[in-house]
């Protein structure tokens, strides 16, 4: 299946992994350095960029009792609301963002946490959508960005395979423009925590949907297998450089990094190639290296081949090495050489 994400972008079968950049909560609350990821990530080999769209509103409720606090992990002691509202991008910069990103001829989109962030980013024209992990079991949002009739990337992260199945069959009602990533909700995942292994499986029960992954690893290692396994969007976590002080700093790659997995995954892919059993074109000419049957000693017209008066050598001239068992106790109806090849006109 091809997906067309604008003018620029397509994703299928025939392509190499599309390379998303994501920027989250990477700009530290400063629209000066969105704005610089955005061009950075354009020039570190990002395909699309991507941006989260929403206010603390639109996730969480403003409260400050246990049951909003985060107990473990990166952000562990964090309350929900404080944790959103240090990481969001305010709805003011949007316009400055997608303004940067046409000049450069980047493809930004983002992922909506709200009925309103949805509408808000329809005003840019925005080519697909991303529904974020935590978001698969809200079918009613989910819904409403189905409508729009957009591109709709699904990242899995902790669902089942009945959610996973749940919200495709919601989008369904309007398109079938889905693309599955793969993704572990772990920040940071280890790579042994990665089981990339579970995107073949994903290949096997989505049969015609595009497959992805949304990867938290810390390096690209990850992306590079996923990319093996045939994966045609990969999504990073994208920061200017690990010494700013972001929530999402210990699960996101550099720029540096970013260009290596856009090259790497270029050369993994390329390496796939087709499935090709027997010889293949860049190979003819090695098979002049085979082995062929020589005399190992002078043989006498008449005489029978045998193990003591014949083997296989590099190159191959006369009979192929394969036929040795066939040739073994034939005679010669002439006089050979020692170190001759043999040829079928030697054969009586």
């Amino acid at each position: 299946m091809s997906i067309k994400i604008n003018r620029k972008i397509s994703i299928s079968n025939n392509t190499a992994p599309i390379i998303v950049a994501e920027i989250s909560g990477n700009h530290c609350g400063k629209k000066s350095l969105l704005l610089k990821h955005i061009k950075i990530a354009a020039k570190s080999g990002a395909d699309m960029v991507k941006i989260q769209t929403y206010e603390p509103s639109d996730i969480t409720i403003k409260q400050k009792n246990k049951k909003f606090i985060i107990k473990k992990g990166i952000w562990k002691n964090k309350y929900l609301w404080d944790l959103y509202k240090s990481a969001h991008t305010p709805y003011a910069w949007h316009h400055d963002a997608f303004k940067l990103a046409k000049k450069l001829n980047i493809t930004l989109f983002s992922t909506p946490f709200s009925k309103k962030a949805v509408d808000f980013l329809e005003k840019f024209n925005v080519p697909i959508y991303k529904i974020s992990s935590f978001e698969i079991t809200d079918l009613d949002l989910i819904n409403h960005i189905a409508k729009k009739n957009k591109p709709i990337i699904l990242s899995t992260g902790m669902a089942t395979l009945g959610e996973i199945k749940k919200a495709i069959n919601i989008i369904e009602k309007h398109h079938k423009k889905i693309i599955i990533l793969y993704c572990v909700s772990g920040y940071p995942t280890k790579e042994v925590d990665a089981n990339i292994i579970t995107i073949k499986k994903f290949s096997s029960i989505f049969k015609n949907y595009t497959i992805g992954l949304s990867d938290h690893t810390k390096g690209i290692y990850s992306s590079l297998t996923a990319t093996a396994l045939g994966v045609k969007v990969i999504e990073k976590h994208f920061i200017l450089s690990n010494k700013l002080k972001s929530l999402d700093k210990t699960f996101s790659i550099e720029p540096k990094e970013m260009l290596q997995l856009k090259e790497m995954t270029k050369k993994v892919y390329q390496s796939l190639g087709k499935t090709i059993i027997g010889p293949k074109k860049n190979e003819i000419d090695s098979l002049k290296l085979r082995r062929s049957i020589f005399a190992i000693q002078t043989i006498k017209k008449g005489e029978k081949f045998s193990k003591k008066n014949i083997a296989n050598f590099r190159p191959k001239i006369g009979i192929c090495a394969s036929k040795f068992f066939e040739i073994l106790n034939k005679k010669t109806k002439k006089n050979i050489k020692k170190n001759e090849p043999l040829y079928y006109s030697d054969l009586k």
